[in-house]
């Protein structure tokens, strides 16, 4: 998918954020913008659209917000996934590494079965790292990953070449 240019403008840099060195990707101005969120939406949706899906997967916390818009238009159930310790019920969970060190995603134990089709959603794929795991964390449900749908990739971290081969990836804008 190629970048979207009218969602591309509305991302905000902001310098040495939030240590010196680092060029954050400030979403919020797009999310502020009714017809940006509604394309941005419309975008990330239509690869999934004929594919069957019951679930979106929304990451934490950002994942959340364009995830719930996917789900509408898919016609298909939330999952949040969560960092550890945030969900209330009986999760599963796993544990995947950083650069320094190890972090942890948990979903409902009851939140996907195997017999649902999922798309894994995120505001941005930065490293991978978390969208990887997510995509473990499916896979140990039984369930089918339909796919995987960012609305920012940071292309010079090459987090993409984490996540597994054949499974479709679809990303709104690219930096």
């Amino acid at each position: 998918m190629a970048s979207d240019a009218f969602l591309a403008r509305a991302i905000r840099t902001v310098p040495d954020f939030p240590k010196p060195g680092i060029q954050f990707k400030d979403v919020t101005p797009l999310l502020g913008n009714v017809d940006l969120l509604r394309r941005a939406a419309d975008l990330l949706a239509a690869p999934y659209q004929a594919q069957g899906v019951t679930k979106v997967i929304g990451i934490e916390s950002r994942g959340f917000i364009l995830g719930t818009m996917l789900a509408d238009r898919l016609e298909a159930g939330f999952v949040p996934v969560r960092k550890q310790g945030k969900l209330p019920y009986t999760v599963v969970r796993t544990e995947y590494a950083l650069e320094y060190g190890t972090d942890v995603i948990e979903m409902h134990v009851d939140a996907v079965a195997s017999d649902d089709v999922i798309l894994i959603h995120d505001d941005v794929i930065a490293t991978g790292g978390t969208a990887a795991a997510c995509y473990d964390l499916v896979k140990g449900t039984g369930a089918k990953v339909a796919g995987y749908a960012f609305l920012l990739e940071l292309a010079f971290l090459s987090g993409r070449h984490r996540l597994p081969e054949g499974v479709p990836c679809h990303v709104a804008i690219v930096t």
